[in-house]
């Protein structure tokens, strides 16, 4: 079995996707006040055809490259459903840009969010690059001067994941094949992954999933105290 063979074992599960857009700037734009406006951008557009990535540093060219502090969440991926979704919900009928968002990959056809906490690689033709998913990346103020007024709340729990790239390679904007260790939903055109629903209308949040419910629990405590009552009430009729 080849190196990438054993490394594919791990990530049995397959997802047909698109890389919409890549995005790299070594300009922090987005610093201060929101009111004040971002930071001028000079230089060619953020916007790439394609990025190469280096396991532990990041994105090539991108602000976050070799920084320490972000050693973890190096890389930004988000579901470019996401913003549409809130381009629909804020009436903003021309749509919004998703590379205004300021993440660094731009992926349609997946429940990205999904990724926290997960291993996953994308393969855009040149071999899949490896990442671990970490933390949620949780939209800021910005949202609603870069995109719409309301977007920051729009967003809030379809923003996106921070990762830590594993290994090197090239991104190009295409379709890709992304793979994971387990099995992720995609999103649909409202913007919901398609395995949420089932969970938001229990009302268990993300971080629960997979545990027992509550009756599986509850159950067995029930029956322990009618069985103690039953024979405490047993013993006490021998005792008499």
């Amino acid at each position: 079995m080849s190196p990438y063979d054993s490394r594919m074992v791990d990530l049995p599960h397959e997802h047909r996707v698109e890389i919409a857009f890549l995005v790299a700037s070594p300009v922090h734009r987005l610093e201060g006040r929101p009111s004040d406006g971002p930071r001028d951008e000079p230089g060619e557009p953020p916007s790439r055809v394609s990025v190469r990535v280096r396991a532990g540093l990041g994105i090539v060219g991108d602000r976050y490259f070799g920084q320490r502090a972000h050693r973890t969440a190096a890389v930004t991926v988000m579901a470019v459903e996401s913003v549409e979704r809130v381009a629909r919900e804020l009436g903003v009928e021309a749509g919004l840009d998703p590379v205004d968002t300021r993440r660094n990959v731009l992926l349609r056809g997946a429940d990205v969010d999904r990724l926290r906490g997960m291993r996953f690689s994308i393969d855009s033709g040149h071999g899949p690059v490896e990442f671990q998913g970490h933390r949620p990346a949780n939209p800021c103020a910005w949202m609603d001067v870069m995109l719409a007024p309301g977007a920051f709340r729009a967003l809030r729990g379809r923003g996106g994941v921070r990762c830590e790239p594993l290994g090197d390679g090239i991104l190009t904007v295409g379709p890709a094949v992304l793979r994971t260790e387990r099995p992720l939903g995609t999103r649909t055109a409202t913007g919901r992954g398609s395995s949420d629903a089932p969970r938001r209308a229990s009302g268990i949040p993300d971080q629960w999933t997979g545990v027992p419910p509550v009756t599986a629990i509850v159950s067995p405590l029930v029956k322990l105290d009618s069985w103690l009552a039953r024979n405490t009430y047993v013993a006490a009729i021998s005792a008499g």
